[in-house]
């Protein structure tokens, strides 16, 4: 379960980064299912696995927080092997749970927010906004939404099919150039978040010129995330290089092809960030 999970981050087969760091984490319970001589060679499996799974895709920064809860809060605390496993199975729950709740806690904020009638503009794929939408809806709003494409790994198709599964939402599929066309016909941004280290939103690439255009057009920008991914210290982004294969098929020659997975934003462009502790303006 743990080498799939670390090659479903990889390939980006789950899109969300709360999401992520909720499968990784319960993947850590495959352990407690083998045989180890002590506990200490328990704590070196645990130690290892966790950091293949942090490298799996070291930009997330609520993936890296969740895997070093579990591996603080186990290593060197016990000295029997049964109790290191239910130790282990106890704190993964507690981890998954804290991040399930941050998530739905912003969402609901989220959705207080948004208002019947609005019309929003969003980029890649976030669970998190996701549930803001399908909460303000059960609570009577009616919504139009612009969704971008998400290019190379086009995350906003799937976003855009499940909004098209819910009453009372019409959204519209653009590629990512055109948010400028479409962003005077919006109320706001409503965006998701990889991360927020110290000054700096580190999200889906594409994300610092659809902000950019919004500052420009004057549209509102709202983040929207766990305030796990807020974070100031003990995390270093690192962005991820996707394979060439991702925006060209076809071999080529002459040509250098770029695909960053992340872009950086500065927070001093984005109106406000909606986390499950409140909201910070900016």
């Amino acid at each position: 379960m743990i080498d799939e999970t670390i090659e479903e981050i990889r390939e980006m087969q789950t899109h969300s980064s709360s999401v992520v760091a909720v499968k990784a984490t319960r993947a850590l319970a495959e352990l407690t299912e083998r045989d180890y001589a002590t506990v200490e060679e328990f704590e070196r499996d645990l130690e290892r696995n966790v950091s293949a799974l942090k490298r799996a895709n070291p930009s997330h920064a609520s993936l890296y927080n969740a895997l070093q809860d579990v591996l603080h809060s186990v290593q060197g605390e016990v000295d029997d092997l049964d109790e290191a496993r239910e130790l282990t199975l106890s704190t993964i729950d507690r981890v998954v749970e804290n991040v399930e709740t941050g998530k739905r806690r912003a969402a609901q904020q989220a959705a207080a927010t948004i208002e019947d009638g609005q019309t929003f503009l969003t980029h890649d794929y976030s669970s998190t906004v996701m549930e803001a939408v399908e909460l303000a809806v059960a609570d009577g709003a009616e919504l139009t939404a612009y969704v971008t494409e998400a290019r190379p790994r086009f995350l906003g198709r799937k976003f855009a099919r499940e909004l098209a599964a819910i009453d009372d939402v019409e959204p519209h599929l653009m590629v990512d150039g055109a948010s400028g066309m479409f962003l005077p016909k919006c109320d706001r941004v409503i965006i998701g978040m990889d991360c927020i280290v110290e000054e700096t939103l580190y999200n889906r690439i594409g994300t610092f010129p659809l902000v950019a255009a919004a500052n420009e057009v004057g549209v509102p920008v709202t983040v929207v995330g766990s305030g796990a991914k807020v974070v100031d210290g003990g995390f270093r982004f690192e962005n991820e290089i996707r394979s060439p294969s991702e925006v060209m098929l076809e071999p080529v020659e002459g040509i250098e092809l770029e695909n960053p997975a992340y872009d950086a934003t500065p927070v001093d462009l984005i109106d406000e960030v909606i986390t499950d502790e409140g909201v910070i303006e900016f």
